[in-house]
């Protein structure tokens, strides 16, 4: 029989005091050197403060799949960074179940329970040296949000599931980042609702200057239509993408959706390698995180977003 202590832990309630926690939150940790070095960190900082780390589910088959061009010379990886993350430390490691193929697309980190990072990057090689990529680091009230959305993702992946999920959802919201800073609404996807898909639609749709994007992964009908509508009332829209893509199907796709928006005046720039990023900013109001623009992203994964 489980004791409380676990059962608190199973159900996602420890309270982490101030200075004293570390949460990520990723797609894929790559098992290259880039990704053993930062995993060694957190394994080093397990020894002083709680440290968790959840990975998705198909991100971790993917985050094995590392090409030899990818690693230092000499370098052995592991076969799976969960086990290597849990070995000989205190790091607490989940995995995101994955109903229906769907995945936990988001990318976050919290310290402290005080400042976030989020965006595009995954942990590796590729996305730390390789491409070009962004992360924000956020600070004050949007922060406690964050972390309860960590903390719903992290009760939810523990062996009691959704009871744990419903339990974590009964209690209070986190209170430790502060009140001070400028304010932002935290954007999801989750569960075929998707709020980041229905502000970016709004935003293009009220736009009367200016919309600029850049998105590795560009496929969706509804953004391209309402795209060259807003280019037709004068809008100077501009959309940067990768020249050299990471998939050969969403390349494809690029190329039918860049020969879209040429034929409706749309400025398109290539950006000379992969980039990987996820960013818009529409009159003055910028939304970034690590939603695509492609059907996975804006309907079925989950995703995370800041505008």
């Amino acid at each position: 029989m489980a004791n409380i202590s676990t059962l608190v832990d199973e159900f996602g309630f420890h309270n982490y005091s101030s200075s004293s926690a570390d949460a990520v939150e990723t797609y894929i940790f790559d098992n290259d050197d880039f990704g053993v070095k930062v995993a060694n960190l957190l394994k080093e900082r397990s020894k002083e403060i709680v440290v968790r780390v959840l990975i998705d589910g198909i991100g971790a088959i993917i985050g094995t799949r590392v090409d030899a061009d990818e690693i230092s010379e000499g370098f052995e990886p592991p076969l799976d960074m969960r086990s290597h993350l849990r070995m000989d430390s205190d790091v607490r490691v989940r995995t995101s179940g994955n109903p229906f193929l769907t995945g936990d697309h988001s990318k976050t980190t919290i310290v402290d329970g005080e400042r976030a990072f989020l965006g595009g990057m995954n942990i590796g090689r590729e996305y730390r040296f390789e491409w070009h990529d962004l992360m924000m680091e956020v600070t004050g009230p949007v922060v406690d949000i964050l972390r309860r959305d960590s903390d719903l993702a992290w009760a939810r992946a523990s062996w009691l599931g959704d009871l744990a999920l419903f339990a974590r959802f009964l209690s209070p919201r986190p209170d430790q980042a502060g009140s001070e800073g400028v304010p932002l609404t935290v954007l999801e996807t989750k569960d075929h609702d998707s709020q980041i898909y229905r502000a970016q639609l709004a935003a293009i749709r009220r736009a009367q200057s200016y919309i600029y994007i850049e998105n590795p992964y560009f496929s969706d009908d509804a953004i391209l239509y309402e795209l060259a509508k807003a280019r037709r009332r004068g809008v100077d829209v501009r959309v940067i993408l990768p020249d050299e893509g990471n998939h050969a199907t969403h390349n494809y796709s690029n190329q039918i959706s860049i020969n879209t928006m040429l034929r409706h005046g749309i400025r398109v720039y290539l950006y000379p390698g992969m980039s990987h990023v996820k960013a818009a900013v529409y009159d003055g109001w910028a939304c970034f995180g690590s939603a695509n623009f492609d059907k996975l992203s804006l309907q079925i994964n989950e995703e995370i977003n800041i505008g």
